[in-house]
C-alpha cells in the first residue's frame, strides 16, 4: 500500500514559501516579479532543458533569474506550461483547463513581458490587449 508523507512547510520551495496563501499559483501572480509569455506554438511535450533553451534562442537572456515565469502554449489553447527559476532549480508549471481556451497571441517568434493586469485578463480566458477599453475623460465644466 503506497504512504503518503506530509512535508512540513519549511521544505516548501523558494517561491511557493511566498505564494502560500496566494495558491493556486497560476490564477495569481503575486508571487513572480516578471512575466513572460512565449508566444506561437511551443511544443508543450518538451521539458524543462528544452523550454529553458528556448528562452534563451529566442530573448538571449539567462532563464536562470529567481522569480520570473515564462508561459508557453501549445497548439491546444486549453492547457499551458510555466517554467521558473527558483534558485536550487526549475519549477515547471501545467495547467489544464477543464472548460474553455486562453486566448494565446499567436505571432511567432515573440516574447512578451505581461503586467499583473494582462497575466490576469489570460487567466480569465480573455486576451492580453483588449480592442476596446474605457477612455479616462476630464470631467466637463459648468457654470455656476
Amino acid at each position: 500500500m503506497a504512504q503518503l508523507f506530509e512535508l512540513p512547510i519549511r521544505h516548501l520551495m523558494h517561491s511557493w514559501r511566498k505564494c502560500l496563501g496566494y495558491l493556486p499559483m497560476l490564477n495569481n501572480a503575486i508571487c513572480f516579479k516578471q512575466i513572460f509569455i512565449v508566444t506561437g506554438y511551443t511544443d508543450l511535450r518538451s521539458g524543462i532543458d528544452r523550454l529553458a533553451a528556448l528562452i534563451t534562442s529566442k530573448t538571449g537572456d539567462n532563464p536562470f533569474v529567481p522569480d520570473t515565469l515564462y508561459l508557453f502554449c501549445g497548439r491546444k489553447t486549453d492547457r499551458i506550461k510555466g517554467l521558473t527559476w527558483e534558485r536550487d532549480g526549475f519549477l515547471l508549471l501545467y495547467k489544464r483547463l477543464e472548460k474553455g481556451r486562453f486566448q494565446w497571441p499567436r505571432n511567432e517568434s515573440e516574447v512578451q513581458s505581461l503586467t499583473e493586469q494582462q497575466f490576469r485578463w489570460l487567466m480569465e480566458g480573455l486576451t492580453i490587449t483588449p480592442k476596446h477599453t474605457v477612455q479616462e475623460i476630464t470631467p466637463p465644466q459648468y457654470p455656476a
